[in-house]
């Protein structure tokens, strides 16, 4: 595993990296609040049958986290270095991997670029309107009405009880390591955290719009897919993961007896339905 840094226009991104370069490349894109750290158990489990990258987006993880006076935090910000950072790497085509935030990311990367797609996972990462739970009921009111008293109230998003649950609820007591959210939490703690991501919670209504977009894609391109998903997910229900296969003919749809950081404690069986699916 190589951990690295490149010089984005002006900023440092984080990224972690393993395997072949000669075999196509697997782009693992991360959630909310967490970083490529997320990754570290998969990543061994696929670096020899592919060349992966899992970078930190601007703001995330080691990467760079100017000031919300300095840089724009909205997706279509965040998706612009991703795809720099891709381009500065020399990487053409490749598959990713999106969840939660990551798939925003990864339909926008998509949508610019359809051609250097090569196939996608999907482990909770959202397109449909219809997979969001009641959880998001509070969102979307601020989303309509950005009060200051909905914006303090919505940072609850990332307190350390929410996150906390984020990672346990839908898994057996004692099978979650620790590790995974206490480096989230620990992150929530550096300067400028909140007005970052208070900027991403509002932004995310630009996501719901483009959910259509997102959609139009699958249906357009039939891109081979992978949706597997925690079915326990209690922010993005388990409909959004059976939702493909009403757009797409080449999904396979796999459910896990997980919550929403299915990767945590499925990592093996993830990475073996990757390696089946993705030859």
């Amino acid at each position: 595993m190589n951990y690295s840094m490149a010089n984005i226009n002006g900023l440092n991104i984080f990224f972690r990296e393993c395997g072949d370069k000669s075999k196509p490349t697997f782009v693992l894109l991360h959630g909310f609040p967490s970083s490529s750290h997320m990754f570290r158990n998969l990543m061994p489990l696929l670096e020899e049958h592919f060349h992966v990258i899992a970078p930190d987006y601007v703001g995330f993880g080691q990467s760079a986290k100017p000031g919300v006076g300095m840089f724009e935090y909205t997706f279509e910000h965040l998706t612009d270095y991703v795809q720099s950072l891709l381009n500065a790497l020399g990487v053409d085509k490749f598959y990713m991997y999106v969840f939660d935030y990551g798939a925003p990311i990864g339909f926008r990367l998509a949508l610019r670029e359809p051609e250097r797609i090569l196939g996608i996972v999907s482990q909770n990462g959202n397109i449909y309107e219809k997979a969001l739970s009641e959880k998001w009921a509070a969102r979307k009111l601020y989303w309509e009405t950005p009060t200051a008293e909905l914006r303090l109230f919505l940072q609850s998003a990332y307190s350390p009880e929410t996150i906390l649950r984020e990672y346990l609820a839908g898994e057996p007591v004692g099978t979650v390591n620790p590790d995974g959210y206490s480096l989230d939490i620990f992150y929530t703690y550096t300067e400028g955290y909140s007005d970052r991501q208070d900027s991403l919670i509002l932004d995310y209504r630009t996501n719901v719009a483009m959910y259509p977009q997102f959609q139009e894609y699958i249906r357009k391109y039939q891109p081979k897919l992978l949706a597997i998903w925690g079915k326990n997910d209690e922010s993005f229900l388990q409909i959004g993961a059976e939702a493909f296969a009403e757009d797409d003919g080449n999904v396979e749809v796999v459910l896990l007896d997980a919550g929403h950081y299915a990767l945590e404690t499925q990592y093996k069986t993830i990475a073996e339905h990757i390696i089946r699916r993705f030859p």
